[in-house]
């Protein structure tokens, strides 16, 4: 279980990772400062989103659909704050927060879906 575990946390953050540099760039942002800082939040907050879902799934009996809401509530939240106070060329934190996280969110269902 610790090694299926440690896959998951691993390919949920590199995917993670991958999908939010790439709405990065998308959208038109080139900070350098800012890139950083989206791949340090990531790193800070998706694998406590992804621990908590796992342990929340396999230890209680709590209704699934809403930790999810409020465990991607809470990342957005975080995130967003975070641009709002550092971010250079980030002039709706929160909304991008939201924009990046669900592009991620769903890229990693379709995955799921074809995989």
């Amino acid at each position: 279980m610790t090694e299926q575990l440690l896959t998951s946390l691993g390919l949920s953050l590199a995917l993670t990772l991958l999908f939010e540099s790439i709405f990065f760039f998308i959208v038109g942002k080139r900070s350098k400062w800012d890139f950083l800082l989206l791949l340090l939040l990531n790193v800070l907050t998706n694998p406590v989103v992804v621990m908590s879902w796992y342990l929340a799934r396999m230890y209680t009996k709590l209704n699934l659909v809403l930790v999810l809401v409020f465990l991607e509530t809470a990342a957005v939240v975080i995130e967003g704050g975070f641009y709002r106070k550092y971010a250079e060329t980030i002039k709706r934190p929160f909304c991008f927060s939201l924009a990046a996280n669900a592009c991620s969110f769903g890229a990693g269902k379709l995955i799921e879906v074809l995989f």
